[in-house]
């Protein structure tokens, strides 16, 4: 079994990301969009209520996640995606079935930031 290369990065670049925790308070569909998703917005505390589009409708109805806390960077700039600004970038793994969404296994304040 082989292991995979991966390219070392500095602890200061690692902390210029700001990964921080939100929470998901409204969710829409996306018709418009050219892959299926949906728009979300997430109250991200003292950073205030961002929104972006994401790809995970293959294992999330809007009820889902609605209340559930994700992670997401805050710091990336803003991206045009269709007729929506994309402000954050919601977190998440890719596998066959769909993005699996970064969540927290407890509830922390939104706006905490990953460490």
């Amino acid at each position: 079994m082989s292991t995979m290369q991966v390219e070392t990065i500095e602890w200061s670049d690692f902390q210029r990301v700001l990964l921080v925790a939100g929470t998901v308070t409204r969710v829409e569909a996306f018709p418009e969009a050219r892959k299926p998703a949906y728009r979300l917005w997430v109250d991200f505390g003292p950073y205030g209520e961002k929104k972006t589009s994401a790809q995970v409708t293959a294992l999330y109805a809007p009820e889902d996640l609605v209340g559930r806390q994700i992670v997401g960077v805050i710091n990336f700039p803003e991206k045009q995606i269709g007729p929506v600004r994309s402000q954050f970038l919601l977190t998440g793994f890719e596998t066959e079935a769909g993005v699996v969404i970064t969540t927290l296994e407890r509830p922390v304040p939104n706006g905490t930031r990953m460490s």
